[in-house]
């Protein structure tokens, strides 16, 4: 039964890294954030970082959802969306 696990494990299509651009702008007494590539994807914080954070998990959840629903992962426009044929981690700083 484990060897049978570890090669369904490896014949798994490899993962690709999708970075998308995020826009973050103060609004009133709060900041709102969104991603011009997710149509719909838009998120608040009390604070840039506390924006950041929630239109990260916005972000996850709405390519969770197209993924879950059999659509395409926007790629488009240019400038907005990266695609990496590999897994990579990204850090804001």
């Amino acid at each position: 039964m484990k060897v049978a696990m570890k090669r369904a494990n490896v014949l798994k299509k490899p993962k690709r890294s999708y970075i998308f651009r995020v826009v973050i702008e103060p609004d009133e007494d709060v900041y709102h954030a969104y991603c011009p590539a997710l149509k719909g994807c838009h998120s608040w914080g009390y604070t840039y970082e506390e924006a950041l954070q929630n239109i990260q998990e916005a972000v996850q959840c709405h390519v969770e959802t197209l993924l879950q629903t059999g659509d395409l992962i926007p790629t488009e426009p240019a400038g907005d969306v990266e695609v990496k044929p590999a897994p990579i981690i990204a850090i804001n700083v």
